[in-house]
């Protein structure tokens, strides 16, 4: 095996286009050999000691968010907890303090876990990825990153540099919840995300975007029916949310939880989610993680 620190993007992208595979946190590297997913790989090129991928910076149209920034920045970074609450939310459940100050953004989006905590967040927040190898960059959607369970649409050469995520209008509010059978160390069983902005003058809903983890192949996009808009968020508007979410899930059975099981309780997460996401866009203070706040899962 061989191992090269980059200290520069173009050096980490000269060595991937040689064939090295890049490594920064590296949490899910040794687990994923021991189950058999992924064989170690004969060339590493350290990539956590390069400046430009680090850090969290607000633009003019978007936040940059490097992709070798650690869940544990996320999960307290201000600008991140006060407009981007779901992504922070789902920071702070990842694994253990341990895995959250090592492990990155990047690499948990790189994995292509459906069950990763991250991706329904980062889908209902609209991010893209930014790709690059030695001779282009390229944007996607992370709902065309994700092509299957630990698959994504990236080549080989390609590095994650970094997340982008569009500024929030006024009045928007995001939450991430699962269900976990223990606060440290869990993998969610269901996990549900939203996004909503309400109008100025009152409490209707102006857009809202749900995703589910953990209930397909990859993250699903829920289709919320269109007479949700310009509704406040009451207890017919939940109902229809959860009826939704759980109709557009497809969970497979395990000795985590049964299909049924899953596609009922998502439809419950996803209704807590969005209510909450309703309740930060109207200023109310919800603690991060939102799991901790409402008491959901393990005491």
């Amino acid at each position: 095996m061989s191992f090269v620190r980059a200290t520069t993007v173009e050096s980490a992208l000269e060595a991937m286009a040689a064939g090295a595979r890049p490594l920064a946190g590296g949490s899910d590297l040794v687990v994923a050999a021991r189950q058999g997913k992924h064989p170690l790989p004969q060339s590493i090129v350290a990539i956590d000691d390069i400046p430009g991928l680090s850090g969290i910076q607000s633009g003019t149209d978007d936040v940059r968010i490097g992709s070798v920034v650690r869940h544990a920045e996320l999960e307290t970074d201000p600008l991140i907890v006060a407009d981007y609450a779901a992504l922070a939310d789902a920071a702070a459940l990842v694994g253990s303090p341990a895995t959250r100050n090592v492990g990155t953004l990047g690499g948990n989006i790189m994995n292509g876990s459906p069950a990763m905590d991250t991706g329904a967040p980062l889908m209902v927040l609209n991010a893209r990825v930014e790709l690059r190898t030695v001779d282009h960059t390229r944007y996607l959607d992370v709902s065309e990153l994700w092509i299957g369970p630990g698959r994504t649409a990236a080549t080989d050469d390609e590095l994650c540099t970094a997340v982008l995520l569009p500024l929030r209008p006024e009045r928007s509010g995001s939450g991430y919840v699962r269900l976990e059978y223990r606060r440290a160390m869990e993998i969610a069983v269901v996990g549900a995300a939203a996004a909503v902005t309400l109008a100025p003058d009152n409490d209707a809903l102006l857009s809202a975007s749900v995703a589910l983890s953990a209930v397909a192949p990859t993250m699903v996009q829920v289709e919320l029916p269109e007479d949700l808009v310009g509704r406040p968020v009451d207890d017919e508007v939940l109902a229809a949310v959860a009826n939704a979410a759980s109709q557009q899930s497809r969970p497979i059975a395990d000795v985590r939880a049964g299909s049924d099981y899953r596609r009922h309780t998502v439809g419950v997460m996803a209704k807590r989610a969005l209510a909450a996401a309703a309740a930060r866009a109207q200023g109310k203070n919800l603690g991060v993680p939102l799991n901790r706040s409402l008491g959901i899962g393990a005491s």
